[in-house]
């Protein structure tokens, strides 16, 4: 008797992801979290962001933003981004990051039912922690956020080696963290969530 062909073992959906807005999503170097400005003029969405989005939204996996920003200025900073991505706001003065709060409360607003296959992206080493500690897998951005926080051309306008010791610096404060992955920025992001399916599927937990 011919033996059966083993089907392929693909690797198991996503479950939610979540973003950081300021410096993840919107405002490359997270300058309106250092300069308490009014956040029009940051509201520009970082490399990669829309397209990371689109993906997701094809694979109907739920998103939504957080940041601990005031709602009004959180808002002006999302404007440019899609309508259907959740937005989250969680009270900066009530269980602040690295509270694991905002990360739970962000996912009962997805109507997420567990914690298996959640995913948190940022460029903010707070969120993360609250990420970590909220039981979540964690994706880090070095080029992103707080911690290089400089604008898209002041970025550009660095040479190769300057860009690579900050990178490098961030990538070492992320990883100390003991987040799972850290990219550059959200071009990157697809092939991480792919990685992190491919983990999922061996046995690991975040």
């Amino acid at each position: 008797m011919p033996q059966a062909e083993a089907l392929p073992i693909t690797a198991p959906n996503l479950t939610a992801v979540l973003f950081g807005l300021s410096g993840c999503l919107v405002d490359f170097g997270a300058r309106t979290q250092q300069s308490g400005l009014p956040g029009e003029e940051f509201a520009e969405v970082t490399p990669g962001a829309l397209e990371s989005l689109q993906s997701l939204q094809r694979q109907q996996i739920p998103c939504a933003w957080l940041d601990e920003l005031s709602p009004a200025l959180s808002h002006s900073l999302a404007a440019h981004l899609p309508t259907w991505i959740k937005s989250s706001q969680h009270p900066a003065t009530i269980n602040p990051w690295p509270a694991p709060n905002a990360c739970w409360q962000a996912l009962m607003a997805l109507n997420v039912d567990r914690l298996d296959g959640c995913v948190l992206v940022s460029g903010e080493p707070r969120l993360l922690q609250a990420g970590l500690n909220a039981g979540l897998w964690t994706i880090g951005l070095a080029s992103c956020g707080s911690l290089c926080g400089l604008a898209p051309n002041e970025w550009q306008a660095l040479s190769q080696k300057d860009r690579e010791q900050r990178r490098g610096k961030a990538t070492v404060q992320l990883f100390s963290l003991g987040v799972h992955s850290v990219i550059d920025h959200l071009g990157e992001l697809d092939t991480c969530l792919a990685d992190i399916s491919l983990r999922r599927l061996k046995g690991e937990k975040p």
